[in-house]
C-alpha cells in the first residue's frame, strides 16, 4: 500500500515503536491516529494530518471506540496497527487477571479489531491489517512466560488473517523486533545487556522505517534484526539444538 493519502490508526502511539510508526506514516502522507491509554500529545505536536485518542485496546469495547473515533476524525481506516503491547506476569503463579490483560491487549485487540474491520474491508475490496508481535513470537522470549506465549499467539492470528484474507483484498503484515530502545527494554532487568548479547539494539525510529518499507512492499514478516531469519531457521532445522542454545541464554540471563 501507499501512504500518501491513507487513514492510519496505529495503537500504543504515545512513545516507542507506536510513536516512530506514527510519525513515519505520517511523513508518507498519511492522515494518523496516534492512540495509546496514555495521552499521545506529544507524540503529535507538530503534525497538522494527525489525531491523538486517549484509548484502551484491552477490552473490545476500547477497540470499538477507537475505531469509531479514528472513522469520525478522518474517515474509513486504510490500515490499521496494532501496535500497543505489555511484559505481563513473568511468574506462573501471577494473578490471573495479569495473565488477563497480557492476553486481551497483545492478542485479543488484534482479533476485536480485526473483526470490527473486516467487513468494512471486504466491501472495499482493500485494506490493511498489520500488528507488532516480537521476535519472542518466533522464538521464545527468556524469563517471561507471558509475553512469550502471547507474542507466538499474536503470530498465529496474523498469518491466518493473511492466509484466510490475503485473496480479497486485505494485506497483513507482522511486525518481529528483537531490541528495540524502549521503556518496556529499559524496565526489564538486565534487558539492554541481554538484548545485546543476541544482535544489535535498534532506535524506533529505524524500526518504523523499516516496517514502512515492508507494508509498501506488502511483505508480510517484517524483522528488523536480520538475525531473526537465522534463529527461525536454525530452530527449525534442529530444535533440540536450539533449545540447548536457548537454556544458555537463559544461563546468563539468570547470572548475578
Amino acid at each position: 500500500m501507499q501512504f500518501e493519502g491513507a487513514n492510519v490508526v496505529v495503537t500504543g502511539a504515545a512513545r516507542g515503536i507506536g510513536a516512530a510508526l506514527g510519525q513515519r506514516f505520517h511523513a508518507g502522507g498519511a492522515n494518523v491516529v496516534f492512540a495509546d491509554v496514555l495521552d499521545p500529545a506529544g507524540a503529535t505536536s507538530g503534525l497538522e494530518r494527525a489525531a491523538g485518542v486517549v484509548a484502551d485496546v484491552s477490552s473490545e469495547a476500547g477497540n470499538v471506540d477507537l475505531i469509531r473515533a479514528a472513522e469520525e476524525a478522518f474517515g474509513p481506516i486504510d490500515l490499521f496497527f496494532a501496535n500497543a503491547g505489555i511484559q505481563g506476569p513473568t511468574d506462573l503463579n501471577a494473578p490471573q487477571a495479569e495473565w488477563d490483560l497480557a492476553f486481551n491487549v497483545n492478542v485479543n485487540a488484534h482479533r476485536w479489531a480485526a473483526a470490527h474491520l473486516l467487513d468494512g474491508w471486504l466491501a472495499r475490496g482493500r485494506g490493511y491489517f498489520c500488528s507488532t508481535a516480537s521476535a519472542a513470537g518466533l522464538l521464545t522470549q527468556i524469563g517471561s512466560p507471558a509475553y512469550t506465549l502471547t507474542k507466538r499467539a499474536a503470530v498465529a492470528f496474523a498469518e491466518w488473517l493473511a492466509i484466510t484474507y490475503g485473496g480479497r483484498g486485505i494485506g497483513v503484515s507482522c511486525l518481529c523486533p528483537q531490541g528495540v530502545r524502549t521503556d518496556m527494554l529499559s524496565s526489564t532487568p538486565r534487558g539492554e545487556e541481554f538484548m545485546k548479547a543476541v544482535g544489535e539494539v535498534l532506535q524506533p525510529d529505524e524500526v518504523a522505517n523499516i516496517t514502512a518499507e515492508a507494508i509498501e512492499q506488502d511483505r508480510f514478516l517484517v524483522l528488523p534484526h536480520p538475525e531473526v531469519q537465522k534463529y527461525v531457521m536454525n530452530k527449525a532445522t534442529d530444535i533440540d539444538r536450539w533449545i540447548g542454545g536457548m537454556r544458555k541464554l537463559q544461563a546468563l540471563y539468570s547470572a548475578d
